[in-house]
């Protein structure tokens, strides 16, 4: 076993691609991803499983068919399963998503924003 903490910002120096998520650490069948986000991502859901964002740096919005949230660094939102939504930063954020492992970023939507699953950094 590794007894040597997992840096965040560490990590996030590694990668400059924005809506590309990379995974840190695994917990029982879920991975706890960090991602660097800029600009509006996709109208998608994920039929089967919630998702978490975590605000580790900056503002988030994310935005709903019937309303939004706005998520400051520190902030966390769960969003349940089958809920469509569109993520979205005028200026650069930092994230952490923890989902299930295998789960695509934009759900069942093709994209040129799909990223590669399972990239670790």
């Amino acid at each position: 076993m590794n007894y040597a903490p997992i840096n965040l910002k560490e990590k996030l120096s590694k990668f400059d691609k924005y809506w590309s998520p990379r995974v840190i650490a695994e917990m029982n069948d879920y991975q706890f991803k960090l991602a660097k986000v800029k600009g509006e991502f996709v109208w998608h859901d994920h039929p089967d499983t919630d998702e978490v964002f975590i605000v580790i740096d900056g503002t988030l919005d994310i935005e709903f068919r019937d309303g939004k949230v706005t998520l400051e660094s520190g902030e966390m939102f769960v969003i349940p399963k089958g809920v469509e939504h569109k993520p979205a930063a005028q200026n650069e954020c930092k994230i952490m998503l923890v989902e299930p492992k295998g789960v695509v970023n934009t759900g069942e939507v093709e994209s040129e924003l799909t990223a590669e699953n399972d990239v670790w950094v």
